[in-house]
């Protein structure tokens, strides 16, 4: 299997020591996605409005919350990302992450994104440490992966 091979779909897998009910909570709360993935993402009805460090902001629809197991979400561009999670038998959980339908010319910034996003997550969730600086002029678009 070659790395990142289906050209329609991006996925990754991440182990997490915390349960499952913690990931999906940062997953699917407006502190929880706050603490890793966007400086805002605030939830109204169906709706969350994520505000990122560079001003950029994104509407993305929740396409499917079923806790603790699955979380999607239509995300920039109008792809379709999908946090799947189960137990690894010993408290942990085992997180899986496709996204589908990202736009070809922005698939290996999207990509490497995702890691960026998932390794914070595993910080926030698992060790309560926030690896973002907070800084609109160090963002992703200066080259910065500490968004």
């Amino acid at each position: 299997m070659a790395f990142q091979d289906d050209p329609n779909m991006i996925r990754w897998r991440l182990h997490l020591q915390s349960t499952i009910d913690e990931v999906y909570r940062a997953l699917s709360t407006d502190a929880g996605r706050a603490s890793f993935w966007a400086e805002t993402a605030v939830q109204t009805e169906n709706i969350i409005h994520f505000t990122f460090p560079n001003g950029f902001s994104w509407d993305a629809q929740i396409l499917q919350a079923d806790p603790p197991h699955r979380f999607a979400v239509q995300y920039i561009g109008n792809s379709v990302a999908t946090f799947m999670l189960e137990e690894d038998g010993q408290d942990g959980t085992d997180l899986t992450l496709t996204d589908e339908g990202v736009p070809a010319q922005h698939r290996t910034e999207v990509i490497a994104g995702w890691v960026s996003v998932l390794l914070a997550l595993k910080t926030a969730v698992d060790f309560n440490v926030d690896l973002r600086t907070h800084d609109p002029e160090r963002t992703w678009d200066q080259g910065y992966v500490e968004n």
